[in-house]
């Protein structure tokens, strides 16, 4: 998801009244969530593509852990959802890669929407097929919103206030909000993947009814120019171009979507995976291992130039990850014990340890984009804390957020000092060696990891812990089990990440809203429950403008922040990647696509020749 918020300037408002009369409709063929549209009506393609690129060849990936689902109704409840399930759907409207937070018509090919921002009306392509030839319809508009919403926690988070749809003619479909002025809806309902509702109503090849609230492992009927074409559970998935998908000559498709076939091949973690890409069994693969990018990458074709290292720039998205506190267990109610345990966290001595230097300190949940916070509050951010000060931290005004820094044994002290400071404040005390709460008993947490390249860095965090007399078990648990325990909140501390787009929105209410703590498969994983929070996430949502949004954002990160609802981790503004080296892409590269893999890649016969495949 991209959600995100403002309008286009180049848009002309749309008159409320003569709207709902079905009155001159302003139908809009992209949405820009601020600025001006790029991309007039009458564009023939990106920018960004070869719309030239030959079509054929194999992109063979790599997945880490299993699946055992292709229904992403159910994606966040029940199952591992299957790396290719994703690739069958299209939505309404695409997003474009050289701009911040547009869209331009897919299935949809305009939309219209009043200046209160009360509603808004899609209108479907004629054109618009499944893959069994029957056209998309309205229908199946409505049908994908109401499963959506009802059976996933995070769409029914981030669709909350689409309160109606309904069908106004054979291409049309009408969303209806809430309430006016939250002014990205009718963006983020551009990103609905629209599901085939006569598919899911009907029966499968052994006259079985198909349950839309359920796992299943059936191949999905999908729009896009991908489909599932073969598989072996839990293993590896193909895909097969669709030779004459419906959508190949629209603007936003041109020159992507090259590869004939897309084999997704599943490894139990990294180190395994990355062995198999070095035997020439994958073209690509990322890398988030400090440690293996900087030792692990000395094989022979690397320096015969036959496979490539490259990274690329991270531009559209900020992060926060870190060791997340479930506060769901009343143990970590003070907010001085979470504070104490990210004075004991020496991230200096971690990264010179096992990464090699290569990371940064996350000091902010909006790290790496304009919207993290620091200094102090100022202007209209202040202003909206004033309105909470009762309900905030008081450092939030006094104190700008830093974390402690350690990497030599004077800061180890020091922080370790300050920590034991804030435990006997909190009444915590020092028996038989163990750390025992105000009520004498005894701190004792698991931290909960899913694979061995985690584990080394809870096992690099346990002793520091331990030294504040913290009793500290480490586990590591199946992909299965660490899915469901997760899903369910059944945790001490495990490690998140939650990624934010330049321009927040909806979904901070998964992240962080006190409805969400509640929600199993939400991404509330600290199960927070703040009513400052919950406040300042609806003011970024109902922004009027660019600049209060990004004040609310401010203010809403300096709470999180110093309500020490997680011990903030590390990150790295590229994203690491090796391929062999059969491929091409067009320069110059989008500023906001990452790497680009695979959808604007093409397999190149020339580059292929000389690496032939193992």
């Amino acid at each position: 998801m991209t959600p995100a918020l403002g309008a286009a300037a180049s848009l002309a408002p749309l008159d409320a009244a003569q709207a709902q009369a079905g009155e001159q409709l302003v139908w809009r063929h992209g949405l820009s969530l601020f600025g001006e549209l790029k991309y007039p009506a009458d564009f023939k393609r990106f920018d960004y593509v070869n719309p030239d690129a030959p079509k054929g060849g194999t992109a063979r990936m790599i997945s880490l852990g299993t699946f055992d689902n292709f229904n992403i109704v159910v994606m966040y409840v029940k199952g591992n959802i299957a790396a290719a399930a994703m690739t069958v759907y299209e939505t309404l409207m695409s997003r474009a890669q050289d701009e911040v937070s547009t869209e331009y018509g897919l299935l949809a090919e305009a939309a219209a929407y009043p200046d209160d921002y009360s509603w808004v009306i899609y209108r479907l392509r004629k054109e618009a097929r499944w893959h069994d030839g029957k056209p998309v319809t309205p229908e199946d508009v409505i049908f994908s919103l109401d499963v959506l919403k009802k059976n996933s926690p995070f769409y029914g988070s981030y669709y909350r206030h689409v309160v109606k749809a309904e069908k106004v003619s054979d291409q049309e479909v009408k969303f209806t909000f809430d309430g006016p002025g939250n002014r990205e809806l009718p963006h983020i309902v551009g990103e609905l993947l629209v599901l085939p509702k006569h598919w899911w109503e009907g029966t499968d090849a052994q006259g079985r009814k198909r349950d839309v609230t359920a796992t299943s492992l059936e191949p999905p009927l999908g729009s896009s120019p991908y489909r599932i074409k073969e598989f072996v559970p839990g293993r590896s998935i193909k895909v097969e171009r669709v030779k004459d998908y419906w959508g190949a000559n629209l603007p936003v498709r041109i020159g992507q979507n090259n590869f004939d076939e897309l084999q997704f091949e599943y490894f139990r973690d990294n180190l395994v995976a990355l062995e198999a890409f070095k035997a020439d069994q994958a073209d690509w693969i990322n890398e988030n291992s400090a440690k293996q990018w900087a030792t692990a990458y000395d094989f022979p074709a690397i320096a015969e130039k036959r496979a490539v290292k490259e990274e690329f720039p991270v531009r559209d998205s900020g992060r926060m990850q870190g060791f997340v506190f479930n506060l769901r267990r009343p143990q970590f109610q003070d907010v001085r014990l979470r504070r104490a345990f990210n004075y004991a966290f020496d991230f200096e001595e971690m990264n010179k340890q096992l990464f090699f230097g290569q990371y940064k300190r996350i000091n902010s949940y909006f790290e790496g984009t304009e919207l993290a916070s620091s200094g102090l509050p100022q202007g209209h951010e202040l202003q909206i804390l004033e309105g909470l000060r009762d309900k905030v931290p008081p450092e939030v005004f006094t104190t700008a957020y830093q974390n402690p820094v350690g990497g030599n044994p004077e800061n180890v002290r020091a922080n370790l000092r300050e920590a034991n400071k804030l435990l006997k404040e909190a009444g915590y005390e020092i028996k038989d060696r163990k750390l025992v709460d105000p009520a004498g008993k005894q701190v004792a947490i698991e931290l909960m990891v899913q694979d061995p390249s985690s584990e080394r860095i809870v096992l690099f965090y346990k002793p520091s812990l331990e030294r504040l007399g913290v009793t500290v078990t480490v586990r590591q648990v199946d992909n299965v089990q660490y899915e469901q325990r997760v899903r369910t909140f059944d945790y001490d501390m495990i490690t998140d990440v939650w990624g934010q787009s330049l321009s927040p929105g909806n979904e901070q209410r998964d992240f962080w809203g006190s409805k969400a703590a509640d929600e199993q498969g939400s991404k509330n994983s600290a199960g927070i429950k703040n009513p400052a929070i919950d406040e300042l996430i609806e003011k970024i949502i109902f922004a009027k403008d660019r600049a209060t949004l990004e004040a609310a954002t401010h203010a809403l990160d300096r709470v999180l922040l110093w309500n020490f609802y997680v011990v903030p981790q590390f990150t790295y503004p590229f994203l690491r990647s090796a391929r062999w080296d059969r491929f091409s892409h067009f320069e110059p590269f989008p500023k906001y696509a990452s790497t680009g893999w695979p959808s604007l890649w093409w397999y190149d016969a020339d580059k292929a020749a000389k690496v032939k495949r193992s």
